[in-house]
C-alpha cells in the first residue's frame, strides 16, 4: 500500500480544521472595557486615604510618657555615692600598693634604664654609668622603705624584675637623648 495518499489526506484534514481558526480575528489579551472600569474604580477606592479623627488630649502616650526625660532615682543615688567615694579617696591621697605584685608593678614603672648592650650571650641594662646583668640586685627606696629588687631576666626589648616571689616584665624604653 502506498503511504503517500494517506499522508496527503491527513494533511488536508488537519488544514481543514485549522483553517477557520487561522482566518478568524485573533483574540485580545486585554479585558473588556467594562470589566477594566470596575477594577479601576475599586483600586481608586482602596488608594484613598481615610479621614483621620484626632486623638483625645488626655490619651496616655506610650512612647513619650510624662516625666520620661527625668533621671532614674536609682541612677541619681548611684552617682551621688560615686561622687562621695571619689571625694573621700581624693582627700585620703593615692592608694598604696597592698601586695608584692602591686608594689613591684608600681616600682617597675619608675625604673628607667638608659639602654641595653650585649657582651657575648649576656645582656646588660645601663643606668647612666652603672651596669646590671641578670641576677643583680637593685636597692629601691619607696615610701621611706628600701626594697631589694632582683633583675631576673633581660631580653632584647624587655626586662623582668623580681620582688620576693613576684615577677613583672616590662618593655625596655631607653631614655631619649636631648
Amino acid at each position: 500500500m502506498n503511504a503517500r495518499p494517506l499522508v496527503l489526506f491527513l494533511a488536508a484534514a488537519t488544514l481543514g480544521t485549522l483553517a477557520p481558526r487561522l482566518a478568524a480575528k485573533p483574540l485580545s489579551d486585554l479585558i473588556s472595557p467594562e470589566k477594566r472600569r470596575a477594577t479601576v474604580e475599586q483600586a481608586q477606592k482602596l488608594v484613598r486615604a481615610p479621614a483621620l479623627t484626632p486623638l483625645p488630649a488626655d490619651l496616655p502616650q506610650p512612647f513619650n510618657p510624662p516625666g520620661f526625660e527625668q533621671p532614674d532615682p536609682e541612677e541619681v543615688r548611684a552617682q551621688a555615692a560615686a561622687a562621695a567615694a571619689a571625694a573621700t579617696s581624693a582627700s585620703a591621697g593615692p592608694a598604696k600598693p597592698s601586695t608584692d605584685r602591686d608594689l613591684l608593678e608600681h616600682i617597675a614603672t619608675r625604673i628607667q634604664p638608659s639602654g641595653i648592650f650585649r657582651v657575648g650571650d649576656t645582656r646588660f641594662l645601663t643606668f647612666g654609668q652603672k651596669r646590671v646583668n641578670p641576677g643583680d640586685i637593685l636597692t629601691v627606696t619607696y615610701d621611706g622603705q628600701d626594697y631589694q629588687i632582683e633583675v631576673a631576666a633581660i631580653e632584647q626589648s624587655t626586662f623582668t624584675l623580681r620582688l620576693n616571689k613576684e615577677e613583672y616584665t616590662r618593655p625596655l624604653k631607653p631614655a631619649k637623648s636631648p
